[in-house]
Protein backbone atom coordinates (compact mmCIF):
# COMPACT_ATOMS: atom_id res chain seq x y z
CA UNK A 1 0.00 0.00 0.00
CA UNK A 2 1.55 3.15 -0.85
CA UNK A 3 0.87 6.35 1.46
CA UNK A 4 2.55 8.84 -0.56
CA UNK A 5 2.51 8.46 -4.05
CA UNK A 6 -1.00 9.22 -4.60
CA UNK A 7 -2.14 12.97 -4.93
CA UNK A 8 -4.89 12.99 -1.96
CA UNK A 9 -7.22 15.76 -4.06
CA UNK A 10 -7.59 13.42 -6.71
CA UNK A 11 -10.76 11.52 -6.99
CA UNK A 12 -11.07 8.15 -5.89
CA UNK A 13 -10.50 5.54 -8.01
CA UNK A 14 -12.65 3.36 -9.81
CA UNK A 15 -11.84 -0.18 -11.41
CA UNK A 16 -12.15 -0.70 -14.97
CA UNK A 17 -15.36 -1.84 -16.11
CA UNK A 18 -14.97 -5.35 -17.65
CA UNK A 19 -15.31 -5.07 -21.41
CA UNK A 20 -18.08 -7.47 -23.04
CA UNK A 21 -16.78 -9.81 -25.80
CA UNK A 22 -18.45 -10.84 -28.91
CA UNK A 23 -20.30 -14.25 -28.94
CA UNK A 24 -22.36 -16.11 -31.35
CA UNK A 25 -25.44 -16.70 -29.95
CA UNK A 26 -24.92 -20.39 -30.84
CA UNK A 27 -28.30 -22.69 -30.20
CA UNK A 28 -27.70 -24.37 -26.49
CA UNK A 29 -25.80 -21.39 -24.99
CA UNK A 30 -26.51 -21.20 -21.48
CA UNK A 31 -26.60 -17.28 -21.06
CA UNK A 32 -28.26 -14.68 -18.21
CA UNK A 33 -29.92 -11.63 -19.00
CA UNK A 34 -28.16 -9.06 -16.61
CA UNK A 35 -31.24 -6.39 -15.68
CA UNK A 36 -33.59 -8.76 -15.33
CA UNK A 37 -31.60 -11.65 -14.25
CA UNK A 38 -33.11 -14.43 -16.64
CA UNK A 39 -31.04 -17.36 -17.29
CA UNK A 40 -31.44 -19.67 -19.93
CA UNK A 41 -30.03 -21.44 -23.46
CA UNK A 42 -30.24 -19.63 -27.02
CA UNK A 43 -33.26 -21.28 -28.89
CA UNK A 44 -33.32 -19.07 -31.83
CA UNK A 45 -32.10 -15.78 -33.19
CA UNK A 46 -34.72 -14.08 -35.12
CA UNK A 47 -35.92 -10.77 -36.42
CA UNK A 48 -39.01 -9.15 -34.84
CA UNK A 49 -40.17 -5.33 -34.82
CA UNK A 50 -37.09 -4.32 -37.41
CA UNK A 51 -34.43 -5.78 -35.44
CA UNK A 52 -32.54 -9.09 -34.65
CA UNK A 53 -33.50 -10.76 -30.99
CA UNK A 54 -32.69 -13.55 -29.22
CA UNK A 55 -34.60 -16.35 -27.73
CA UNK A 56 -34.27 -17.64 -24.40
CA UNK A 57 -35.46 -20.67 -22.61
CA UNK A 58 -34.71 -21.71 -19.04
CA UNK A 59 -34.54 -24.97 -16.71
CA UNK A 60 -38.47 -25.31 -16.56
CA UNK A 61 -39.42 -24.96 -20.83
CA UNK A 62 -40.37 -21.21 -20.28
CA UNK A 63 -39.34 -18.70 -23.10
CA UNK A 64 -38.41 -14.76 -22.98
CA UNK A 65 -37.14 -12.68 -26.04
CA UNK A 66 -34.20 -10.51 -25.67
CA UNK A 67 -32.34 -7.67 -28.32
CA UNK A 68 -28.95 -9.40 -29.69
CA UNK A 69 -26.22 -7.28 -28.70
CA UNK A 70 -24.15 -5.86 -25.17
CA UNK A 71 -26.78 -6.89 -21.85
CA UNK A 72 -25.22 -10.80 -21.35
CA UNK A 73 -23.40 -12.66 -19.09
CA UNK A 74 -21.41 -15.98 -20.10
CA UNK A 75 -19.57 -17.95 -17.52
CA UNK A 76 -19.48 -14.76 -15.44
CA UNK A 77 -17.99 -12.77 -17.84
CA UNK A 78 -19.96 -9.83 -20.00
CA UNK A 79 -20.27 -11.13 -23.81
CA UNK A 80 -22.23 -9.29 -26.63
CA UNK A 81 -24.41 -11.63 -28.53
CA UNK A 82 -23.58 -11.59 -31.91
CA UNK A 83 -25.65 -13.51 -34.68
CA UNK A 84 -24.17 -17.36 -35.13
CA UNK A 85 -22.19 -17.39 -38.01
CA UNK A 86 -23.79 -19.40 -40.89
CA UNK A 87 -22.35 -22.70 -41.95
CA UNK A 88 -20.64 -22.85 -45.21
CA UNK A 89 -22.46 -23.84 -48.04
CA UNK A 90 -21.68 -27.61 -49.06
CA UNK A 91 -19.33 -27.59 -52.10
CA UNK A 92 -20.62 -28.62 -55.03
CA UNK A 93 -19.11 -31.90 -56.32
CA UNK A 94 -17.22 -32.01 -59.31
CA UNK A 95 -17.10 -35.23 -60.18
CA UNK A 96 -19.98 -38.18 -59.99
CA UNK A 97 -19.64 -41.48 -58.33
CA UNK A 98 -18.11 -42.40 -61.62
CA UNK A 99 -15.79 -40.46 -62.04
CA UNK A 100 -17.51 -38.68 -64.58
CA UNK A 101 -17.65 -34.91 -64.59
CA UNK A 102 -20.20 -33.61 -62.36
CA UNK A 103 -22.69 -31.31 -64.14
CA UNK A 104 -24.73 -28.91 -61.62
CA UNK A 105 -28.58 -28.44 -61.67
CA UNK A 106 -28.78 -30.81 -64.77
CA UNK A 107 -32.11 -32.30 -65.48
CA UNK A 108 -32.68 -35.95 -66.64
CA UNK A 109 -32.37 -36.25 -70.37
CA UNK A 110 -35.76 -37.98 -71.91
CA UNK A 111 -35.41 -41.75 -72.12
CA UNK A 112 -33.39 -42.95 -75.19
CA UNK A 113 -34.94 -45.99 -77.37
CA UNK A 114 -31.54 -47.84 -76.74
CA UNK A 115 -31.15 -50.30 -73.06
CA UNK A 116 -28.49 -51.56 -71.12
CA UNK A 117 -29.32 -55.04 -69.22
CA UNK A 118 -28.20 -56.16 -66.21
CA UNK A 119 -28.48 -59.56 -64.97
CA UNK A 120 -30.39 -59.51 -61.05
CA UNK A 121 -31.38 -56.63 -58.91
CA UNK A 122 -28.24 -56.22 -57.22
CA UNK A 123 -26.50 -55.63 -60.25
CA UNK A 124 -29.25 -52.91 -61.36
CA UNK A 125 -28.20 -51.34 -57.58
CA UNK A 126 -24.92 -51.10 -57.84
CA UNK A 127 -24.96 -49.82 -61.54
CA UNK A 128 -27.47 -46.98 -59.70
CA UNK A 129 -25.35 -46.36 -57.48
CA UNK A 130 -22.47 -45.47 -59.30
CA UNK A 131 -23.24 -44.88 -62.52
CA UNK A 132 -27.08 -43.46 -61.95
CA UNK A 133 -26.08 -39.60 -62.25
CA UNK A 134 -24.23 -40.28 -65.63
CA UNK A 135 -27.23 -42.37 -67.34
CA UNK A 136 -30.23 -39.91 -65.97
CA UNK A 137 -27.90 -37.34 -67.68
CA UNK A 138 -27.58 -39.55 -71.09
CA UNK A 139 -31.28 -40.57 -71.09
CA UNK A 140 -29.97 -44.44 -70.40
CA UNK A 141 -32.77 -46.71 -68.62
CA UNK A 142 -31.04 -49.92 -67.36
CA UNK A 143 -33.57 -52.93 -67.29
CA UNK A 144 -33.17 -56.39 -65.64
CA UNK A 145 -32.76 -59.57 -67.23
CA UNK A 146 -33.48 -61.88 -64.55
CA UNK A 147 -30.82 -64.42 -65.85
CA UNK A 148 -29.41 -64.48 -68.98
CA UNK A 149 -30.67 -68.45 -70.04
CA UNK A 150 -32.91 -67.09 -72.75
CA UNK A 151 -30.72 -64.21 -73.77
CA UNK A 152 -31.43 -64.64 -77.37
CA UNK A 153 -34.76 -64.98 -77.12
CA UNK A 154 -34.92 -61.90 -75.88
CA UNK A 155 -32.93 -59.67 -77.83
CA UNK A 156 -35.17 -61.18 -80.84
CA UNK A 157 -38.24 -59.44 -78.98
CA UNK A 158 -36.29 -55.95 -77.99
CA UNK A 159 -35.33 -56.00 -81.94
CA UNK A 160 -32.20 -53.82 -81.92
CA UNK A 161 -31.85 -51.71 -84.98
CA UNK A 162 -29.05 -48.78 -85.75
CA UNK A 163 -31.51 -46.51 -83.61
CA UNK A 164 -32.08 -48.54 -80.77
CA UNK A 165 -29.31 -50.30 -79.64
CA UNK A 166 -28.98 -52.48 -76.67
CA UNK A 167 -26.17 -53.21 -74.03
CA UNK A 168 -25.62 -56.52 -71.93
CA UNK A 169 -24.04 -56.98 -68.78
CA UNK A 170 -23.03 -60.38 -67.91
CA UNK A 171 -21.97 -61.97 -64.55
CA UNK A 172 -19.11 -65.09 -64.89
CA UNK A 173 -18.13 -63.70 -68.38
CA UNK A 174 -15.27 -65.77 -69.42
CA UNK A 175 -13.86 -68.33 -72.52
CA UNK A 176 -15.15 -71.54 -72.69
CA UNK A 177 -18.39 -70.99 -70.35
CA UNK A 178 -22.18 -70.96 -70.59
CA UNK A 179 -22.41 -67.67 -70.38
CA UNK A 180 -20.26 -66.81 -73.33
CA UNK A 181 -22.30 -69.30 -75.62
CA UNK A 182 -25.29 -67.60 -74.60
CA UNK A 183 -23.54 -64.48 -75.72
CA UNK A 184 -22.57 -65.02 -78.94
CA UNK A 185 -25.98 -66.41 -80.01
CA UNK A 186 -27.48 -63.82 -78.88
CA UNK A 187 -25.21 -61.00 -80.72
CA UNK A 188 -25.57 -63.32 -84.04
CA UNK A 189 -28.98 -63.15 -83.90
CA UNK A 190 -29.05 -59.34 -83.92
CA UNK A 191 -28.51 -57.16 -86.75
CA UNK A 192 -24.67 -56.48 -87.15
CA UNK A 193 -23.68 -53.45 -84.31
CA UNK A 194 -27.02 -53.13 -82.66
CA UNK A 195 -26.21 -55.58 -79.26
CA UNK A 196 -23.16 -55.77 -77.54
CA UNK A 197 -22.55 -58.41 -74.79
CA UNK A 198 -19.72 -57.59 -72.53
CA UNK A 199 -19.45 -59.12 -68.56
CA UNK A 200 -16.67 -59.42 -65.83
CA UNK A 201 -14.91 -62.73 -65.18
CA UNK A 202 -16.73 -63.15 -61.22
CA UNK A 203 -19.52 -65.64 -60.50
CA UNK A 204 -21.51 -62.60 -59.18
CA UNK A 205 -21.55 -59.04 -59.11
CA UNK A 206 -20.07 -59.00 -55.40
CA UNK A 207 -16.99 -59.82 -55.92
CA UNK A 208 -16.51 -56.71 -58.42
CA UNK A 209 -16.76 -54.99 -55.09
CA UNK A 210 -12.94 -54.70 -53.90
CA UNK A 211 -12.63 -56.98 -50.72
CA UNK A 212 -10.47 -54.77 -48.74
CA UNK A 213 -13.57 -52.54 -48.62
CA UNK A 214 -15.38 -55.44 -46.32
CA UNK A 215 -11.87 -56.15 -44.45
CA UNK A 216 -10.97 -59.17 -46.60
CA UNK A 217 -7.61 -59.52 -48.31
CA UNK A 218 -9.31 -61.55 -51.27
CA UNK A 219 -12.73 -63.01 -51.32
CA UNK A 220 -13.38 -66.61 -49.91
CA UNK A 221 -13.67 -69.34 -52.52
CA UNK A 222 -16.67 -71.32 -52.47
CA UNK A 223 -16.97 -75.28 -53.36
CA UNK A 224 -19.15 -76.09 -56.15
CA UNK A 225 -22.59 -77.09 -54.98
CA UNK A 226 -23.05 -74.84 -52.32
CA UNK A 227 -24.82 -71.85 -53.14
CA UNK A 228 -22.49 -69.03 -53.73
CA UNK A 229 -23.98 -65.86 -52.03
CA UNK A 230 -24.99 -68.12 -48.75
CA UNK A 231 -21.33 -69.67 -48.97
CA UNK A 232 -20.00 -66.14 -49.12
CA UNK A 233 -22.15 -64.73 -46.13
CA UNK A 234 -21.44 -68.36 -44.23
CA UNK A 235 -17.68 -67.45 -44.49
CA UNK A 236 -17.95 -63.75 -43.28
CA UNK A 237 -19.55 -65.13 -40.42
CA UNK A 238 -22.64 -63.19 -41.09
CA UNK A 239 -26.79 -64.38 -41.23
CA UNK A 240 -27.34 -66.88 -44.20
CA UNK A 241 -30.20 -68.70 -43.30
CA UNK A 242 -32.50 -67.25 -46.52
CA UNK A 243 -33.46 -64.62 -48.69
CA UNK A 244 -33.54 -61.99 -46.07
CA UNK A 245 -30.13 -62.57 -45.20
CA UNK A 246 -29.10 -61.84 -48.68
CA UNK A 247 -30.67 -59.38 -49.09
CA UNK A 248 -29.22 -58.37 -45.79
CA UNK A 249 -25.85 -59.03 -46.79
CA UNK A 250 -25.77 -57.39 -50.46
CA UNK A 251 -27.03 -54.18 -48.12
CA UNK A 252 -23.96 -54.50 -45.96
CA UNK A 253 -21.65 -55.15 -48.86
CA UNK A 254 -23.10 -51.97 -50.89
CA UNK A 255 -22.89 -49.76 -48.25
CA UNK A 256 -18.93 -50.28 -48.39
CA UNK A 257 -19.07 -48.53 -51.84
CA UNK A 258 -18.23 -45.10 -52.19
CA UNK A 259 -18.04 -44.42 -55.47
CA UNK A 260 -16.05 -46.16 -58.73
CA UNK A 261 -12.33 -46.46 -56.13
CA UNK A 262 -14.26 -49.62 -54.61
CA UNK A 263 -14.83 -51.42 -57.38
CA UNK A 264 -12.63 -53.67 -59.68
CA UNK A 265 -11.50 -52.13 -62.91
CA UNK A 266 -13.26 -55.46 -64.56
CA UNK A 267 -16.37 -54.13 -63.99
CA UNK A 268 -15.90 -50.36 -64.64
CA UNK A 269 -14.56 -50.66 -67.78
CA UNK A 270 -17.17 -53.00 -69.03
CA UNK A 271 -20.07 -50.38 -68.00
CA UNK A 272 -18.14 -47.10 -69.38
CA UNK A 273 -18.05 -49.28 -72.75
CA UNK A 274 -21.41 -50.08 -72.60
CA UNK A 275 -23.01 -46.37 -72.03
CA UNK A 276 -20.57 -45.84 -74.48
CA UNK A 277 -22.26 -47.88 -77.05
CA UNK A 278 -25.75 -47.35 -76.78
CA UNK A 279 -25.31 -43.86 -76.43
CA UNK A 280 -22.83 -42.85 -79.38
Amino acid sequence: MDRYGRDVLAGPRTPARPTSRPVPAERDLVVEEVTTGWVGAVVRVERSGGMRVVVLEDRKGRTRTFPLGPGFWVDGEPVELVPPVAAPAPAVPTRTASGSRAVPHATARVARDSRIWVEGRHDAELVEQVWGEDLRLEGVVVEMLNGVDDLAAEVARFAPSAGRRLGVLVDHLVPGSKESRIAEAAVRGAPAGTVLVLGHPYVDVWQAVKPERLGLGRWPDIPRGTPWKEGILAALGWPHADQADVATGWRRIRGAVRDYRDLEPSLLGRMEELIDFVTS
